[in-house]
């Protein structure tokens, strides 16, 4: 099993899924003040893109790191993304 290494990368991963939680509260907001769902839907939409791109992130500091052979890594992307 492979953990991230790298602190920088690891402070950087965590603080992008900081902003993308900031993006799905205000969702909520939206949600709860009834405004137009077309909004709503984008507004979901950028918060899915930026969790696939935490992501996918993490998948390519695994590849940097080295810690696993290719073949767990394309296995974990078949059965995740």
């Amino acid at each position: 099993m492979s953990r991230l290494a790298d602190p920088v990368k690891k402070k950087a991963l965590c603080a992008r899924l900081a902003r993308v939680e900031g993006q799905l509260r205000g969702v909520q907001r939206l949600i709860e003040s009834d405004m137009d769902c077309e909004k709503i839907a984008q507004q979901l939409s950028a918060s899915r893109k930026a969790l696939d791109k935490s992501f996918f992130t993490m998948v390519g500091c695994m590849i940097e790191q080295g810690d696993l052979p290719a073949d767990h890594v394309a296995d974990m992307l078949a059965k995740f993304a």
